[in-house]
């Protein structure tokens, strides 16, 4: 799909917006999420050592520790949503006729932040980590929140701030566009 600015997404008829990066930064000390989650495991007796949070989430879903791992992430990112930074970008936010968040944080935290900075009145919908069974890169969570503006694909623009958002957008087949200066 394309990548550029962000200026043409009047041509759009649905704009979706990655969340950490994009639209805001959550400050999270990611480092000590993973001490953390890293402590969930100790405590059940699974050894994690070696592995990054990513890699815990999965480990997660083997263990039966999900929904403890989830919590404890879910927290950190709560907190970091509600002392978050605005970024430029989430002024172009309410511009377009649908508009959804899909991000890799939870859905709490991503409500959070949208209601920390006054955007929640022009989101229509929220797609976190936790709402579906799959996360970015793999498209179900990005056509999650298609489905949810009832937009088709070919009619959308997902806006990010990584190759990973990127890359989500390609297997979806929707248009991308990096955030102005990512």
């Amino acid at each position: 799909m394309t990548n550029g600015s962000t200026s043409d997404l009047d041509a759009f008829d649905a704009v979706v917006w990655d969340l950490d990066g994009t639209l805001v930064h959550l400050r999270v000390n990611w480092d000590r999420v993973a001490d953390d989650v890293t402590a969930v495991f100790e405590s059940a007796g699974v050894d994690a050592a070696g592995k990054d949070l990513w890699e815990m989430l999965d480990l997660a879903d083997d263990a039966d520790l999900r929904g403890e791992v989830e919590a404890v992430i879910a927290e950190h990112e709560r907190t970091g949503a509600r002392e978050s930074d605005r970024l430029s970008s989430a002024d172009a936010v309410g511009r377009a006729d649908t508009e959804a968040v899909c991000s890799l944080n939870c859905e709490s935290a991503c409500q959070v932040a949208l209601e920390t900075h006054e955007l929640t009145p022009h989101i229509d919908a929220v797609v976190g980590r936790d709402t579906v069974a799959t996360r970015k890169p793999d498209p179900e969570p990005l056509l999650d929140a298609l489905r949810r503006l009832d937009a088709e694909p070919a009619d959308a623009v997902f806006v990010g701030d990584s190759p990973r958002d990127a890359e989500t957008a390609d297997r979806a087949g929707v248009a991308f566009r990096y955030v102005d200066g990512a």
